[in-house]
């Protein structure tokens, strides 16, 4: 099972996503069921690490981002992944607008899309302080806490 999670330049609330789902897929030792990567829809800064202030959030609650690089989403991402998780409808919508029309298989998805949590969209905290970078966290955490439910659910099917 392979997990892309999408934003929109790949430095804040994706790599996040990315670091919170392998630290609770390596909890339940799924690391070799599961694999979980991070892109943006767009390729400004690819190449480069995650946000300074998403990797101290993260390393707060004891999350690492090493080795992450921003990216931007491929084609293969559409053909080799089950999920393509968006953190906001306008990447989900470029998500949509931008697939391949033949032999994908990833389900393109919000992360908080319901019964996964309250909220549509994970704000991006890039332009704010850090306290907006502590309330995405939080709320990347619940939904992917739901993802995991989810995809343990098709895994035991």
């Amino acid at each position: 099972m392979r997990v892309v999670f999408v934003c929109l330049g790949n430095i804040c609330r994706s790599p996040l996503a990315e670091g919170i789902l392998r630290y609770l897929v390596a909890q339940k030792g799924w690391q070799s069921q599961i694999e979980v990567d991070s892109a943006g829809t767009g390729a400004w800064h690819a190449g480069e690490p995650p946000d300074r202030r998403s990797i101290a959030v993260a390393k707060s609650h004891g999350v690492s981002l090493d080795g992450q690089r921003a990216r931007q989403v491929t084609d293969s991402d559409y053909f080799e992944s089950n999920w393509l998780i968006a953190m906001d409808k306008n990447n989900l919508s470029t998500l949509e607008r931008r697939s391949p029309t033949r032999g994908t298989q990833a389900r393109i998805e919000l992360l908080m899309a319901a019964p996964r949590g309250e909220h549509q969209d994970v704000p991006d905290p890039y332009y704010g302080g850090d306290q907006g970078f502590e309330e995405v966290y939080q709320l990347v955490w619940r939904g992917c806490e739901g993802l995991l439910e989810q995809i343990e659910q098709e895994l035991n099917r």
